[in-house]
């Protein structure tokens, strides 16, 4: 079955065969649900450390640190994994994970709600 950008969301995700075929296909899924959520919201943090170090006699080093943090903040309703792949000469597994577009953009707004007053 095919999945049109325009009707789904898709992720992709990626585990290591070496951890073994059940952990790898595990994190390649957690890692496809992930990727499709940060298509949606996602919130990142990056903090950069850029140290220079000068010893007396010796050319300065310079060493540059950067920490990236990802925190995705997102309900995932109707996700399907529909594609796992195993490729033993690369050592990787791979998922595909689909979410129809509809159910992130319909929430019930106050003009949708019933009015109270209606109710007898």
């Amino acid at each position: 079955m095919s999945y049109s950008s325009d009707q789904y969301w898709i992720g992709k995700g990626q585990g290591d065969l070496t951890k073994g075929k059940v952990v790898c296909q595990r994190v390649s899924e957690l890692s496809a649900r992930t990727d499709l959520a940060k298509q949606i919201r996602v919130l990142v943090k990056e903090h950069m450390i850029d140290r220079v170090r000068e010893r007396s006699g010796r050319e300065s080093e310079q060493d540059i640190e950067l920490t990236r943090e990802e925190i995705v903040q997102e309900y995932l309703q109707d996700v399907k994994i529909v594609d796992r792949r195993i490729d033993e000469e690369n050592k990787v597994c791979t998922a595909t994970a689909v979410m129809p577009k509809s159910k992130n953009q319909s929430k019930p707004s106050i003009d949708q709600k019933q009015n109270p007053t209606n109710l007898h």
